[in-house]
């Protein structure tokens, strides 16, 4: 099944859930690579019915219906949740229709097992540290976890240039003290930073955005090629 848009170009949808622009326009400046002249269209939007930050499980909890929602009302060919508590993704594939749904967190921590033994996570808070806890161990994780470090911020606060420091602060701890070979970015407002903290402490570091809406197109590109039988190739 191909919506798209009239055009008939293939589009995905990156979905903020929560309320914060600041976020959304960190998201969308992080995603210009993954425009692709002709390709795919990349569009992000926020979720008005979101909290300004989703810092509590009762946070994320509360856009789950709303995303739900706000999928089954477009026609848009993949869809992106780019909070990194991966609010509703359950809930939001079922109601999907079999159009790909990614979650930032679930796509940045696969993304990281590709890049060394143990991956960290710079998370917000130590609310958000039990939250990732949680979710490395339901995803099977724990022996490749080496942990997650706090910055103590809200989500519009990291897009700023003033939180740098305590991400690279954070990063370094988790690569020198907790052993990671590679670093997530625990929350999509930190895209704008990723470069430099790599560069702080060349190692590599993951912004889960870019690696969900990756995964994304790829998704969408292989669903949208021509259909091949064995012999047609020759």
């Amino acid at each position: 099944m191909h919506h798209g848009d009239s055009t008939g170009v293939p589009r995905i949808l990156v979905i903020n859930p929560n309320a914060s622009r600041a976020v959304t326009a960190a998201i969308d400046a992080a995603l210009a690579p993954l425009r692709l002249a002709g390709g795919p269209a990349i569009a992000v939007t926020d979720l008005p019915e979101g909290p300004v930050s989703i810092a509590s499980q009762q946070d994320a909890d509360s856009v789950v219906m709303p995303l739900a929602r706000r999928i089954v009302a477009d026609a848009a060919d993949a869809f992106v949740s780019a909070c990194f508590s991966d609010p509703g993704l359950h809930t939001a594939r079922e109601v999907a229709g079999g159009r790909p749904v990614m979650g930032i967190a679930e796509w940045g921590i696969l993304r990281a097992l590709t890049l060394g033994e143990r991956f960290g996570i710079v998370a917000l808070s130590e609310g958000s540290v039990r939250r990732q806890r949680r979710m490395v161990r339901q995803m099977g994780l724990g022996e490749r976890f080496a942990g997650s470090r706090p910055v103590e911020a809200q989500a519009d606060e990291t897009a700023g240039a003033a939180i740098r420091d305590r991400l690279v602060a954070a990063a370094r701890t988790l690569v020198e003290r907790d052993d990671a070979d590679a670093v997530v970015l625990g929350c999509a407002g930190m895209a704008p930073h990723r470069a430099a903290v790599e560069r702080a402490i060349g190692r590599p570091v993951v912004e889960p955005c870019q690696q969900a809406v990756a995964a994304a197109l790829g998704a969408v590109l292989l669903r949208s090629a021509p259909e091949e039988g064995p012999g047609d190739a020759l």
